[in-house]
């Protein structure tokens, strides 16, 4: 997984996965790649998807939901300002025009001997620090203790399969593994940020800080008002500015935040001019909120970027731990109610495809029946997992206005909910005690009430109470990181090669651990064997195999109610932009964009510029 900064969900694009490999001959290699060969030789120049030749220059203004009162992204405690990763430098970095590959950034080669029992990598001589310290294979030693023990729960676990670091050298450090089975680790060590020992020793790395640290990267915190804006100035200093992997990124001279609280004023203030560039993840703003001079002039101009990421799982996602939620035939029950067809067409202008898999829009979805090798995983399980695994093809439900429609699927719900023990009596649904069903939904977002609120009233006409309760951030992450919810909106970003993150999102250890993303509290010993294996897969073919044997047992668990995604990336942005010719299947790369100046002179200025 590229290293966690401050996320609202996973819909980061993780990486992970199994079966690394050198990249090249046995001895000291320019990077790692998951499968087969590296894509980029040892004398590559840049990465296809950049202009090696892009401008430097000019300021640009991006907007944020939320708040911040700490300028340490790796921790659990704070709400961490916006773009903190711009400051940060790893071992490696990925390329993203392959599946899983790391090249060195602050490691000028890696070395993994044949039993794969461990990671060696030689640091880059030129290496600094912002304050001009040398990077030291003692900072690397460093960083791997204090994010597993003061970083967020998600380190503790990637790394969790490391024995010992060793120092070599002034520049050299090896990472000694407690197993030759966690194929994917050296990656994962490579992914990790590197903190200045000499800065952080001495200091309470997990309390909220709003010093600015020393760093590393290509970017420093020029100014900020907590809470509000944060401003970055690219390092003209920066050690790694002329690297292959730097080439062609890293153009503007400035990088400025402004957070929001509202979604709403997010939008009206680019659609002013108040900042250059914006996702849209809302299809009804795409549809209707740009409606604007702007637009209509070619100023700010819309597209859609086709990406092939695995979309990962986004839903309704059920909280285990509450008792209301612990029979799988309530939790099947509840998804009849929701009208993706309705909600798609009315609310989203028909602009999503649905969810059915935690790994969509990519060959490790689980589709039809498990195959043969499939099973030979899935039958020494078979006793601990659902039965449906092995007879039917996962489809969650839909409204087929041929087939009774809504009315049809809530009868559905009611038959499940009637052999889990509730009944309709007195106008609401009640177990054997007389208790009635009644939960709350924890939002962050108000504009995702238009979607909860008619899921509400369908659950309504079921007699259950469905209480929508929409939060501040700080709330809401609070709540989040203590599981004190009975359902959120959330998900679980993913990759094409997933592998150590999964511990973290269904692991029994992570459904205890606070701040985990085990959103669902899920407590499986079959599926800590299945993520296990997925870990220790040897080949491309196996983790595929592997991966749809999880996806199988996570679809018929009716851990969420999938709701949609989006094959495309929908982005809105002031014509001020250069950018390269090639997007990578990843989709776009932001900070390989640049300023034109052209472009500037030629809009004339526009809202607050």
């Amino acid at each position: 997984m590229r290293f966690v900064a401050y996320a609202l969900w996973g819909a980061l694009a993780l990486s992970g996965g199994a079966g690394a490999a050198l990249a090249a001959e046995p001895g000291p290699a320019h990077g790692l790649a998951m499968h087969g060969d590296l894509k980029y030789p040892p004398d590559f120049k840049h990465f296809d998807y950049v202009n090696p030749d892009a401008p430097k220059g000019g300021a640009v203004r991006l907007g944020a939901m939320g708040a911040f009162d700490t300028l340490n992204p790796l921790t659990l405690k704070g709400e961490a300002a916006p773009g903190l990763t711009l400051t940060l430098d790893t071992l490696m970095v990925a390329a993203a025009d392959e599946p899983f590959s790391k090249y060195g950034l602050i490691a000028q080669s890696v070395e993994m001997p044949e039993d794969r029992s461990s990671v060696t990598f030689t640091l880059r001589s030129e290496a600094v620090w912002s304050d001009g310290t040398p990077v030291s294979a003692d900072d690397v030693a460093f960083s791997l203790e204090t994010l597993r023990t003061q970083g967020l729960p998600l380190y503790n676990m990637y790394y969790s399969d490391v024995a010992k670091v060793e120092v070599l050298g002034p520049k050299q450090v090896r990472f000694v593994f407690k197993t030759n089975q966690n194929r994917e680790l050296p990656l994962i060590v490579g992914e990790m940020p590197i903190l200045p020992k000499h800065y952080w020793q001495g200091r309470d790395f997990s309390a909220p800080t709003l010093e600015a640290p020393v760093s590393s990267g290509p970017y420093r915190i020029e100014s900020f008002e907590p809470g509000r804006s944060i401003t970055y100035a690219r390092r003209p200093d920066y050690w790694g500015r002329d690297l292959p992997v730097n080439r062609g990124q890293d153009n503007f001279d400035s990088v400025r935040y402004d957070t929001y609280r509202d979604a709403t004023v997010l939008l009206e203030a680019f659609k002013a001019g108040a900042y250059d560039y914006r996702l849209e993840n809302v299809a009804r703003q795409w549809a209707t909120g740009y409606d604007t001079p702007a637009v209509r002039d070619g100023r700010i101009l819309m597209e859609k970027l086709p990406h092939h990421r695995t979309a990962g799982m986004q839903g309704f996602i059920y909280n285990l731990r509450r008792p209301l939620f612990q029979d799988p035939r309530v939790r099947e029950a509840l998804a009849y109610a929701f009208d993706f067809e309705w909600t798609n067409q009315t609310l989203f202008h028909s602009e999503y495809s649905r969810m059915r898999s935690y790994f969509d829009n990519s060959e490790l979805s689980a589709i039809g029946l498990p195959d043969a090798a499939e099973l030979a995983l899935l039958e020494p399980l078979r006793d601990q997992i659902p039965r449906r695994v092995f007879t039917e093809a996962y489809q969650p439900p839909v409204v087929d206005e041929a087939q009774g429609g809504l009315r049809s699927n809530l009868a559905r719900a009611l038959a499940l909910l009637g052999e889990a023990g509730w009944t309709v009596r007195d106008g609401a649904l009640r177990n054997a005690d007389g208790t009635p069903f009644a939960f709350e939904i924890l939002l962050v977002q108000p504009e995702f009430e238009r979607v909860v609120l008619p899921f509400a009233r369908n659950l309504e006409r079921l007699g259950i109470k469905l209480a929508v309760r929409t939060v501040d951030t700080a709330q809401y992450m609070n709540r989040l990181s203590q599981f004190d919810y009975d359902m959120i909106v959330s998900g679980w970003g993913q990759s094409e090669s997933p592998g150590n993150e999964q511990r973290d999102f269904w692991s029994q250890a992570a459904a205890t651990t606070p701040g985990s993303s085990n959103y669902a509290g899920f407590v499986s010993p079959a599926v800590d064997r299945l993520v296990e294996s997925l870990i220790k897969a040897p080949s491309r073919p196996d983790l595929i195999t592997r991966v749809r044997a999880l996806d199988r047992v996570l679809q018929w668990s009716f851990l969420v109610i999938p709701q949609w995604y989006q094959p495309a990336d929908r982005v809105a942005y002031w014509n001020i932009f250069g950018r390269p010719a090639q997007t990578p299947r990843t989709g776009l790369q932001f900070m390989t964009w640049w300023v034109d100046p052209a472009k500037v002179a030629a809009l004339g200025g526009r809202g607050g510029r």
